[in-house]
């Protein structure tokens, strides 16, 4: 019995975890490849795979109303190992899915190294696969070695595009001051009451809030150097840029003083409230909501002491700035994530333009289960396009316009637009957004059955 080739997945991110695991789900043997620690990169801090990076959320677990919600449902059914190791390394955050990330890398890490069809490799894959490599996923992330993608622009012919990507500061949750902040999630969401105070709050005056400004716009940031120019992820911005363009744009964006009541001064409506998620499970790092920065060391500590209740706070790590690059998939990308220079070589996770820990690693599964169907001789139609897979793989090849090409985050304005007998009598935005999760869950049964029949059939 002759032996089956391996797929090659290139990166140990959420996209290519998720494809190897997907790929040797359907028995097809892989080899996974991770530079790390051989070669590390500007933004990790371990070896260890799936490690997160930026946040430690998935943001909103709510399947019903929430089309990332709906996507983590969707990654369950087809069994994703993010949302496997997900679970039992959750921490409470208000109806988002949070996990404490060592907690979680491990896990992954662990599944991957168990599993018997995926062989672990560590070590750069310096330049273009080699040609003996009939099946590559190539899901490097927004960290691909310059090697490999001066390679790939090489061989696309089209410049790599590139924007920055910032992380926000974790501090020690001992050195908060909780006599002036507090433990509520915004307008107590949750269903127990862990979750409806996994976030600390720390509130601001119209006097504090201004000077807060003041340093912020003042503060030395880090030099671009030779990124000058690259733009910005508009999901992602650093704090600083926001404030830039108006003083008050914070206090309508991360900032915002709503849903919340600070029970020190019950009485007195704060200016502006700033938020810490819950980063590990055992409650004792907290990250500050939307404040990625490209502020020096220095400056940060200087800056964030001027929030309520951070006069003294200690930072397990400061906020930092890397470098984005992705792909204008709809212009180099077919229908089933291939290149369409070479197609030997698929494109997965943050790379191929989707934005976020949960959208890397859902096109990682379909890159995964394209890949091993094709090695199998099976056939594999992409999901629906009323599904939040097929909507994100949809955008990604084609869907979006290749001239204004930017990274998306998965969004209802993704989806085919309601029939108008589904619209009616869905007035209100939870509603509609309702019947896009119902619709997305039914046509997502039925490609997960044909697919299962058209296998059994081969």
């Amino acid at each position: 019995m002759l032996t089956m080739r391996p797929i090659h997945i290139v990166g140990g991110g959420m996209a290519g975890c998720e494809a190897a695991w997907a790929a040797a789900s359907m028995g097809v043997p892989v080899v996974l490849h991770e530079m790390r620690p051989h070669r590390g990169t500007e933004a990790h801090q371990t070896d260890g795979l799936a490690e997160l990076v930026c946040s430690n959320s998935f943001r909103s677990d709510d399947h019903e109303t929430n089309a990332v919600g709906l996507l983590h449902e969707e990654m369950r059914r087809l069994g994703s190992i993010m949302m496997a190791a997900a679970g039992p390394a959750s921490v409470p955050a208000g109806g988002a899915l949070a996990v404490d990330r060592a907690v979680f890398s491990a896990a992954v890490t662990r599944a991957i190294a168990e599993h018997p069809l995926i062989t672990l490799e560590r070590g750069e894959v310096a330049g273009l696969p080699p040609a003996e490599w009939d099946s590559v996923v190539i899901a490097t992330g927004p960290l691909t070695s310059e090697p490999l993608a001066a390679a790939i622009g090489g061989l696309t012919g089209e410049t790599s595009l590139a924007f920055f990507d910032a992380i926000a500061p974790i501090v020690y949750a001992d050195s908060v001051d909780l006599s002036k902040a507090w433990f509520q999630s915004r307008y107590d969401k949750g269903e127990t009451e862990a979750e409806r105070t996994a976030y600390l709050n720390c509130p601001m005056s119209r006097e504090q809030y201004e000077g807060f400004i003041d340093a912020l716009l003042a503060a030395e940031v880090t030099e671009f150097k030779e990124w000058e120019g690259t733009p910005y992820f508009e999901g992602c911005l650093p704090i600083e840029v926001m404030a830039a363009r108006g003083r008050e744009t914070l206090r309508y964006g991360p900032l915002k003083p709503v849903g919340l009541t600070n029970p020190h001064q019950p009485d007195v409506k704060p200016h502006a409230i700033v938020q810490l998620r819950r980063e590990n499970r055992l409650g004792t790092l907290y990250n500050l909501v939307g404040f990625q920065t490209k502020m020096k060391y220095g400056a940060q500590a200087a800056v964030f002491a001027k929030i309520p209740g951070l006069e003294n706070a200690r930072f397990a790590r400061l906020g930092g700035i890397h470098r984005n690059t992705f792909l204008n998939a709809p212009r180099l990308l077919d229908g089933e994530m291939r290149l369409k220079a070479d197609p030997r070589l698929r494109f997965a996770g943050q790379i191929t333009g989707v934005e976020g820990y949960v959208e890397s690693g859902a096109m990682g599964i379909l890159a995964g289960r394209f890949a091993a169907a094709e090695r199998l001789g099976r056939p594999c139609p992409p999901p629906p396009a009323e599904t939040a897979l097929g909507a994100l793989l949809g955008h990604i090849t084609g869907g979006a316009e290749a001239e204004t090409f930017q990274p998306m985050n998965v969004n209802f304005g993704l989806f085919p637009p309601l029939e108008e007998d589904i619209r009616k009598g869905r007035k209100g935005k939870r509603e509609r957004a309702r019947a896009y999760t119902e619709r997305a869950k039914s046509a997502l049964a039925a490609w997960i059955a044909a697919s299962e029949g058209a296998a059994s059939a081969a």
